[in-house]
């Protein structure tokens, strides 16, 4: 029987009388990458975001670590969504800093996930120089600070050029072997392919599609074929 890290049941958000995500039920094995695909507007963002419990559900439930959703699990939980905030006028160091003060957490976390991201050597650079692909990567290691069990990132490759794509890429690659189950949301499906072991497809905050994937699949097809039929 397969173990799932989170689960959710019915998952449902009204914005109004809008819904933007409707009926929404996430299987995520422990120890997989999980791509979470969609156009954009799909709905995975908002459904990310009540994960994180930055916006409470309308309806439904969500399990995680086997338990019922609290806040406490998310010290747990690493997140990246949307764009990272960070201090322009401070280091890579120096914003990690800020991050342990408010987190609680021991100051020697900071070496440890600056090197996990390759960014230990950028010296005095502040964040406002850093490219974007440098800047997705430091917002990365502020959500590992914490050591999670479960890292969401929310179409991390947004912005970034083919070299920081495949940086970025084998570094998520790199995540389940250190304990972490990863849900990564995209509609870049190339790079998603090259990444995931199982999917999920929302499109019009509808779960179309979820399921175990393999890397020579057709999964342009298969997102198209779920896509075009939720417009039907």
């Amino acid at each position: 029987m397969t173990a799932y890290l989170l689960e959710t049941r019915n998952l449902k958000k009204y914005f109004g009388r809008q819904p933007a995500v409707n009926g929404v039920s996430l299987q995520i094995p422990a120890g997989s990458i999980y791509g979470l695909l969609g156009p954009n507007g799909a709905g995975k963002t908002t459904t990310l975001k009540m994960l994180t419990g930055l916006l409470r559900p309308s309806n439904g439930e969500i399990t995680v670590f086997g338990e019922p959703w609290q806040r406490k699990h998310l010290e747990r939980i690493g997140a990246l969504i949307e764009s990272p905030a960070l201090y322009g006028n401070l280091t890579a160091q120096e914003n990690l800093l800020v991050h342990t003060k408010l987190m609680g957490l021991p100051n020697d976390r900071i070496d440890a996930v600056l090197e996990t991201v390759d960014l230990k050597n950028t010296g005095s650079k502040t964040a406002a120089q850093f490219s974007t692909g440098m800047k997705q990567r430091l917002g990365i290691a502020i959500a590992l600070l914490g050591s999670p069990e479960l890292l969401i990132l929310d179409e991390p490759a947004n912005g970034l050029d083919p070299f920081g794509i495949q940086e970025l890429r084998e570094l998520i690659r790199s995540f389940p072997a250190k304990g972490m189950t990863v849900i990564l949301s995209s509609h870049i499906l190339t790079e998603v392919a090259q990444l995931v072991d199982h999917i999920g497809i929302i499109s019009d905050g509808k779960l179309k599609y979820q399921g175990a994937i393999s890397h020579d699949e057709d999964l342009e097809a298969l997102f198209m074929q779920a896509v075009r039929g939720a417009k039907k």
